[in-house]
């Protein structure tokens, strides 16, 4: 996703990082220059009909996409920060289905909604007794919004998963 492919010139805006504009930056900045320039085929968003979410994480980031009546509304990623990198990969999972429901807060919220993953776990969350305090957190945000979270196999969440796995 783009933040794979932005990551040369992301890490030259680090504060220990000095700022060399190399090759690796020089084709990162023209390819994100073309894919800005030529626009996907995305839909309109329709306030009667309702919304599916597709998330997925990976060691790389974060991914999601925002469907109706299955076309793409809108896609959403970012890298995982460096203190991401050493969330379980339930947490991960979890993290992914925060993340596209703060992006599309304005979309989701008030209305319900399908949310998939390719974590069965997740299913079973709002059951469980321990969690930690960031699991705590996250679950508090999840309950302002009104959706069904659905176990998705990894090779049926294709649109997500090749999101997240996809090499720029």
């Amino acid at each position: 996703g783009f933040s794979k492919l932005a990551l040369p010139l992301t890490q030259l805006t680090r504060k220990e990082q000095a700022f060399v504009w190399d090759a690796k930056c020089e084709e990162s900045f023209q390819e994100l220059k073309r894919r800005l320039t030529t626009a996907p085929v995305l839909i309109l968003p329709d306030a009667k009909e309702s919304f599916v979410v597709y998330c997925d994480a990976s060691k790389m980031g974060l991914r999601g996409v925002l469907m109706q009546k299955g076309q793409v509304v809108a896609y959403a990623s970012r890298q995982l920060k460096i203190h991401e990198r050493n969330y379980p990969t339930h947490d991960l999972e979890l993290a992914a289905v925060v993340f596209t429901l703060k992006v599309w807060t304005h979309y989701l919220y008030g209305s319900r909604f399908e949310v998939f993953s390719d974590h069965k776990s997740l299913k079973y969350l709002f059951d469980q007794k321990k969690l930690n305090m960031r699991q705590r957190r996250w679950l508090e945000f999840l309950k302002d919004y009104d959706f069904g979270l659905s176990y998705h196999p990894g090779k049926a969440n294709v649109v997500a998963d090749a999101l997240s796995r996809k090499s720029l």
